[in-house]
């Protein structure tokens, strides 16, 4: 059997195809204050910004390509039973050739109703207002806000869990739950976090090795150490 190998992948894993950071130094993103582009209130009191904005999201993503990185990480099915689980909102992973990819926060190419979460659409065009589903109500972007659950963390959790290697890409380790997902691996499981400006792991029993490099050039460089 293969050995199962767990990708976490952050924003940094998409900076290299073109994809901007999820927030600039000064905490905005792309000039906007997070909660009003990414949080249930910022959705009730403007709606059509909210849309705007993740319409010119949506039409930069499908400008863009997979980077090296991520066509190293489809290439590692051949020799490992690879899983992704990524924070980004971006389908890059998918494009590249890889086969389970776990989205926690949502994807950008999905709308689905204000009313029934399970009412989800593949969209690659702008999103209105007036676009519905099929008892009228309004669509919105696929997208988990701040202070929305994260429907996906618990098989997050099992896929760790049942990790024999996992790496790190691009992340922060900030934002919860995602940054959790480290503390669910085997103490003896190695570690591989590829960040140009790693943050600090704290408490984390596991080997680890920090690879200060852009996805594509920390890959390369794990690619070559898993043989």
């Amino acid at each position: 059997m293969k050995k199962k190998l767990v990708i976490l992948s952050g924003a940094g894993m998409s900076a290299e195809s073109g994809i901007k950071t999820f927030r600039d130094a000064d905490g905005l993103w792309e000039g906007h204050d997070i909660m009003e582009v990414a949080s249930p209130i910022g959705w009730s009191k403007n709606s059509g910004l909210v849309l705007d904005f993740y319409n010119k999201r949506r039409a930069q993503l499908l400008e863009v390509q997979p980077n090296r990185g991520h066509e190293i990480i489809a290439e590692m099915e051949h020799q490992f039973d690879v899983h992704i689980i990524t924070q980004n909102v971006d389908d890059l992973h998918e494009r590249a050739g890889s086969t389970k990819v776990l989205h926690l926060h949502g994807e950008l190419l999905k709308v689905r109703s204000t009313v029934n979460e399970n009412y989800i659409l593949d969209w690659k065009s702008d999103l209105k207002l007036g676009d519905t589903d099929a008892h009228g109500h309004q669509l919105r972007p696929h997208i988990v806000w701040f202070g929305e659950a994260v429907p996906a963390i618990d098989e997050a959790i099992d896929i760790v869990e049942g990790a024999n290697y996992l790496i790190v890409i691009g992340t922060s380790l900030q934002v919860y739950p995602a940054a959790g997902l480290i503390n669910y691996t085997n103490p003896d499981i190695p570690i591989y976090y590829i960040d140009p400006k790693p943050a600090t792991m704290y408490d984390i029993a596991n080997p680890v090795t920090v690879i200060p490099m852009s996805a594509s050039d920390g890959m390369e460089f794990v690619k070559k150490e898993l043989g």
